[in-house]
């Protein structure tokens, strides 16, 4: 699991949840590996769900609220399990280019 940095997601009650359903695998601000709080290049959920949800989202204009939740619980129900691992698989990639320059930035680098 990977923590994103919210800092809501810091509250001691969720921090205990991840260490009991991640013992030793989370990923973040008091887990067991120390994660950047902004590196949007290397969290799946910044370079790849957002975009791909607001893509699905915004394809029409929204009317209603509502008309947006169900929009959206659409989008997540229509991603791909396949495209979601890929997406999960390339920070390995990513990672090695954030190493190979010392963690400073790479995307311009492709």
């Amino acid at each position: 699991y990977q923590h994103d940095g919210c800092p809501s997601y810091y509250a001691h009650v969720v921090r205990q949840v991840l260490f009991k359903q991640f013992p030793n695998r989370w990923i973040g601000c008091g887990g067991e590996f120390l994660w950047p709080p902004r590196s949007p290049d290397l969290t799946p959920l910044e370079y790849f769900l957002w975009d791909a949800l607001k893509d699905m989202v915004h394809r029409e204009p929204t009317i209603t609220p509502e008309n947006m939740k169900e929009r959206i619980r659409e989008a997540f129900s229509m991603l791909a399990t396949e495209t979601i691992q890929s997406a999960a698989s390339s920070l390995i990639n990513k990672l090695h280019q954030c190493s190979n320059v010392n963690g400073y930035h790479f995307e311009h680098l492709r």
